[in-house]
């Protein structure tokens, strides 16, 4: 079957193997490399569930808490410099996990 999105271990693959890029597939991509020492799920409501506890919606820097509005322990994870809201994390920042 053909799968909706492949992540790839290292972002620079994605430019070497994908003719045409999704910014939210690479964005995407460097946070579950970034988190590959915890447990990493899939879900239907934000992109990604870790330790079984904490759910994270990765986009741009206007990204809002739509999607995982009401639900505890979630995040948007934004492609931006800072962030002052609450439960927003520049997507930078998870490089530190490295």
């Amino acid at each position: 079957t053909k799968p909706e999105k492949i992540y790839l271990n290292n972002t620079n693959l994605h430019y070497a193997y994908c003719p045409s890029r999704e910014f939210g597939t690479v964005r995407e991509s460097f946070f579950a490399a970034m988190l590959e020492e915890y447990k990493l799920q899939l879900t239907k409501k934000g992109d990604f569930l870790v330790e079984d506890k904490y759910t994270f919606e990765i986009g741009g820097k206007n990204k809002s808490f739509k999607q995982i509005q009401n639900i505890e322990n979630s995040y948007v994870v934004a492609d931006t410099d800072i962030s002052v809201m609450p439960h927003k994390i520049p997507l930078w920042l998870f490089g530190f996990l490295y």
